[in-house]
């Protein structure tokens, strides 16, 4: 949360508790009293008063007759003494670590009571963005996952129409993204995080969630998938709306760092299941891809192609990739001019599409748009790196060369080596 000018650098963290005001837990500039003794910032109390129209006490949850506040002057006047003797500047690094320390359990215990859950949500990731791992793991020890999670799902309750619960679930899911996931027995994070309503908020914030929250989602994911390969049964029972979000953030071209989490989320959930393949096709993962392949670079290039290579390997992605129209042209033109594994997959696409839809079709396309001439070009190239891929060449030759010995331009002395004769 962004701090005042005329605060000290560490005002907002290492200050005296009694400092702070309970609502907002920042340092109070205007104090004030209301009737059950307890003190607050004057613009948050009356807030909490005239907007949310309480009749409460926020740190006490007592009902009040009167909203009554009084100026504490005294406070006011011992606060601008501690920040005119500069006490923060001289704090010592392991006092500062202490006051974070003990700001994060205060704000973990407060929470989920509290009605200003995103500024107290906002303050916590400031927090975990400043702390070691040392003190992440100890946020997870004092329960600050569970309290996350609590919030997060509570959108599932308020089906999405409570604003306030959806920014909170939005702040939450930013904490979360700053706490780091491990295989080891002891952390239970990984096990809360692959639960069924847990994974439906998530998949809700991919699908309305702001630009930010979305990359933190799909952020998450991608520490799931790594802290846990086989963590991809969590979203088996997703529907084809999970796989249109994740194609959509992989398709976002402002979000780059965004983009590239996402496509190696699909990565990582496609490669193992081929249930998940066939929702990625009903979702229009195949048209998706071949779409955004012509502008890729060289990295996303070839993760575009090895996805596709995975839906090809089912008949639906397949089909949906020949009625596409540009799916041919789209690989052959990657093929030889990217990278040796670019032209590896590509040769395992085109084994696919020609060896299960030979159609008339297919094979003039695959003359047309180049992807002959590739294949040519892959029988003269030597090395034992190329081996397996020029033995699949040879077979699409032995396979369909009938097809294109007619054609001008197909080589004659191919026409020899494949024993076609003329």
């Amino acid at each position: 949360m962004e701090k005042e000018n005329n605060h000290p650098p560490h005002s907002t963290i290492d200050f005296p508790q009694h400092f702070r005001c309970p609502i907002s837990m920042e340092l109070m500039k205007d104090p004030v009293t209301i009737c059950t003794g307890v003190t607050y910032e004057q613009k948050n109390i009356e807030k909490w008063f005239n907007t949310y129209k309480k009749n409460t006490c926020p740190a006490t949850m007592q009902c009040i007759e009167s909203q009554e506040m009084t100026p504490n002057h005294t406070l006011k006047r011992l606060i601008q003494a501690w920040q005119n003797n500069g006490k923060s500047k001289s704090c010592s690094s392991s006092p500062v670590l202490a006051a974070k320390h003990n700001e994060m359990v205060s704000l973990l215990k407060t929470i989920e009571s509290t009605p200003f859950k995103v500024s107290s949500l906002k303050k916590l990731k400031s927090i975990m963005v400043e702390i070691g791992d040392d003190m992440k793991v100890d946020f997870k020890k004092s329960g600050g996952v569970e309290v996350l999670i609590k919030i997060i799902v509570q959108i599932l309750v308020e089906n999405c129409s409570d604003f306030v619960a959806f920014r909170a679930c939005e702040e939450a899911i930013g904490v979360l993204d700053q706490i780091p996931l491990t295989e080891e027995e002891e952390d239970q994070t990984l096990q809360l995080l692959v639960k069924p309503e847990c994974i439906k908020s998530f998949t809700l914030m991919l699908q309305r969630g702001s630009a930010e929250a979305r990359f933190c989602t799909v952020s998450i994911f991608q520490k799931m998938a790594k802290a846990d390969y086989h963590w991809n049964h969590a979203i088996k029972d997703q529907g084809i709306e999970f796989f249109k979000s994740l194609l959509e953030i992989v398709s976002d071209e402002i979000c780059s760092k965004a983009s590239s989490c996402a496509l190696q989320v699909l990565i990582d959930i496609l490669d193992p299941s081929k249930k998940s393949r066939l929702k990625a096709v009903e979702a229009g993962g195949v048209s998706t891809l071949i779409e955004l392949l012509p502008d890729s670079n060289k990295s996303k290039c070839e993760k575009f192609m090895f996805l596709i290579k995975l839906l090809c390997e089912c008949a639906d992605g397949r089909l949906a990739f020949i009625e596409h129209g540009l799916g041919i042209a789209a690989i052959s033109k990657k093929m030889l001019n990217v990278s040796t594994t670019c032209t590896k997959i590509g040769v395992k696409i085109l084994w696919l599409i020609c060896t299960s839809h030979p159609t008339e079709k297919v094979l003039e396309e695959m003359l047309m748009f180049g992807s002959v001439k590739k294949l040519v070009a892959l029988l003269h190239i030597g090395g034992s790196s190329t081996s397996r891929t020029k033995a699949r060449v040879i077979k699409i030759f032995k396979y369909h060369a009938n097809s294109w010995k007619k054609y001008p331009c197909f080589p004659s002395d191919l026409k020899d080596y494949l024993g076609l004769g003329t």
